[in-house]
């Protein structure tokens, strides 16, 4: 299973505000980047996941976001975007920008 355009096109209209945003398609689903600067995934199911680790990643955790985890259980530092955000653009813009800054 891949991503598909409509998932793609989501992911672009909920990040607009961001600016500079770019993909590309990886192993089924796709990197994200701002100016260059990877700071989020789209896995093929269309679930969006934030990069993260450390304190921003306990933030994710403490408002009930789930780690990225691989088929053979390995985990990744992606975290899934909280679900409000998922329906709220601005919002959407807010978490990606506190990722940028964790970098």
């Amino acid at each position: 299973m891949s991503v598909s355009d409509s998932d793609i096109a989501f992911f672009h209209e909920l990040f607009d505000g961001l600016g500079g945003i770019t993909h590309r398609k990886m192993m089924g689903g796709l990197s994200i980047y701002r100016d260059g600067q990877i700071f989020a995934i789209l896995s093929s199911s269309g679930q969006i996941y934030l990069k993260a680790s450390g304190a921003f990643a306990e933030t994710l955790a403490a408002v009930g976001s789930v780690k990225f985890e691989m088929e053979d259980g390995r985990g990744m530092n992606y975290w899934t975007l909280p679900d409000a955000a998922l329906d709220d653009a601005t919002l959407a813009c807010d978490w990606a920008e506190r990722a940028l800054a964790a970098l």
